[in-house]
């Protein structure tokens, strides 16, 4: 009888690799377009929650946000606010370091870009008051996929649940329903190109998306 986690595995295989075909499909028009819809979605929101910590990360290649999100978002923050990236563990987790300017990354593995600065440790993602997060798809109840190493399930596993979590999508990435594992991390909302920011339920008791307001 074949095991349920295998299972949800296989499916969560097959669905990342038709949503990376999916970007992988989109012309540079279309990722800019959608680029520049999401970075004013979130700034929107970060200008209204005034974070005085932000999490946040480097899109690559088709990821939605572009490569200067955080520039744009350092811009939208308060002048004293922190803005963390994420620093990738040899075991996947996620450490993180101030973000200060474009000169403090550098190329790290996985085609990833990390900054330069100090550590600040894996528990520094408890301590803020907005987490950015990367997906390929999240469903209706906030479940989220991601690449499958783990890391930010980890990471999301640190924060307090009154703590807004978002992730950053392309259209079509909310979905009905995403194969889940027990440890898996939802998100309370999203934000597409199209529709903005949305509120995900089914996130459970103390749950933030009431604390952002969607338009």
């Amino acid at each position: 009888m074949p095991d349920f986690s295998d299972e949800v595995h296989e499916a969560k295989r097959e669905l990342r690799g038709t949503l990376l075909a999916a970007r992988r499909s989109l012309s540079a028009t279309r990722r800019a377009e959608a680029a520049a819809s999401v970075q004013a979605e979130l700034t929107s929101l970060v200008r209204r929650l005034r974070p005085a910590r932000m999490t946040a990360y480097v899109p690559v290649a088709s990821e939605p946000g572009g490569p200067d999100l955080p520039e744009v978002l350092r811009a939208a923050l308060p002048a004293d606010a922190e803005l963390l990236l994420p620093v990738l563990a040899d075991d996947l987790d996620l450490d993180w370091a101030a973000y200060t300017d474009r000169e403090s990354l550098r190329a790290a593995g996985r085609g990833l870009r990390e900054p330069t600065g100090p550590p600040w440790g894996r528990a520094a993602v408890a301590g803020a008051d907005l987490v950015v997060v990367p997906a390929l798809a999240v469903d209706r109840r906030g479940v989220r996929l991601g690449r499958g190493g783990g890391s930010y399930d980890r990471a999301l596993a640190r924060v307090p649940a009154t703590v807004p979590t978002v992730a950053l999508l392309h259209d079509g990435e909310l979905v009905t329903a995403v194969p889940a594992d027990p440890h898996d991390r939802p998100v309370h909302c999203v934000i597409t190109p199209t529709d903005g920011l949305v509120a995900v339920p089914g996130v459970g008791p103390g749950a933030s998306a009431g604390r952002i307001r969607v338009r």
